[in-house]
Parts: structure tokens; C-alpha cells; sequence
């Protein structure tokens, strides 16, 4: 029995939204007893963008930068609209650098960076505040959810 092509594709339809939900359900981090749902930005044009020209991020949520090395980082609020928390991880996923409350910046350019006090290997961004409520302290465990593979 031959199904016509457009019933194919109106399933396929209704499949694909549900793949991708079930693949962003996996991408998450623990921290300081909370998860958050991350995006992931692990090569050079993702780690550039970040979070630029959006307006809010959900309480919940947050952007998680891998890189091939561990250097030190640091980190701008170019096209920024939304204060965030900068956390900087070692290759062990240890917490070895803090950048709290800064300021979502306009100035493009102009705009100062924020480094990390050590090498850091992953970069995870939350709203700001988020660190301050967690109690974060140098040496916190950043754990990794099914959907994020630890840089190589």
C-alpha cells in the first residue's frame, strides 16, 4: 500500500519538533545543585554570537561555550542585552573563575572584556544573580547532562 508523499511529510512534520525536544531535554548542565537547559556553542561562529541581541533568557536556561584548549578566556558583552553571570571551568569541569552581575553593554566595541583569573576549558553563561544565589565558590563541580560531549 503506497502512502501519497504528502502524508509522509505532514508526519515527518509532526516527528521533527519532538526529535529536537527530546535532544535540548539532554543538553543540560548540574551546578551548585541546580540544572539548567543550555545551549551549546562549540565552534568558532557559535562562541563569537552567544547570547548577542536577545532580549531574555529563561530563568532556567543558559549558553555553555567549549573550547579545543584550556587558556585563559575572556569574555565581552558586545550586542549583549541581557546582564548575565560568567563562569569559567578547567578541563575538569572545575569552577576556577567568576565574572558575577555584568552589565549587558551597548558600546560594541567599546565594550570591555571580562577574563578569567585561570584557564578555563568551558564557559557557562546564566542571567545574572544566578551565581550569587547558588552560593558559587572557585572549585564548584560543572556536571554534564547525556547531550553534551566533553571537549576531546
Amino acid at each position: 500500500m503506497r502512502r501519497p508523499i504528502r502524508h509522509i511529510l505532514m508526519q515527518l512534520l509532526l516527528i521533527l519538533p519532538l526529535a529536537a525536544c527530546a535532544s535540548d531535554a539532554n543538553r543540560w548542565v548540574e551546578l551548585g545543585g541546580k540544572r539548567y537547559t543550555v545551549e551549546v556553542a562549540d565552534d568558532d561562529a557559535e562562541r563569537a554570537r552567544g547570547l548577542m541581541f536577545r532580549d531574555s533568557m529563561p530563568a532556567e536556561r543558559g549558553m555553555l561555550f567549549i573550547h579545543e584548549v584550556e587558556e585563559p578566556q575572556a569574555y565581552w558583552m558586545k550586542n549583549t542585552r541581557i546582564p548575565l553571570d560568567i563562569l569559567y571551568f578547567d578541563s575538569a569541569r572545575r569552577l576556577v573563575s567568576q565574572q558575577r552581575d555584568v552589565p549587558a553593554c551597548t558600546l560594541g566595541d567599546g565594550c570591555p572584556p571580562y577574563p578569567s583569573n585561570a584557564p578555563a576549558r568551558y564557559v557557562l553563561e546564566l542571567n545574572a544573580g544566578q551565581a550569587e544565589a547558588m552560593g558559587l565558590k572557585d572549585g564548584a563541580e560543572l556536571k554534564f547532562g547525556p547531550g553534551i560531549k566533553p571537549a576531546q
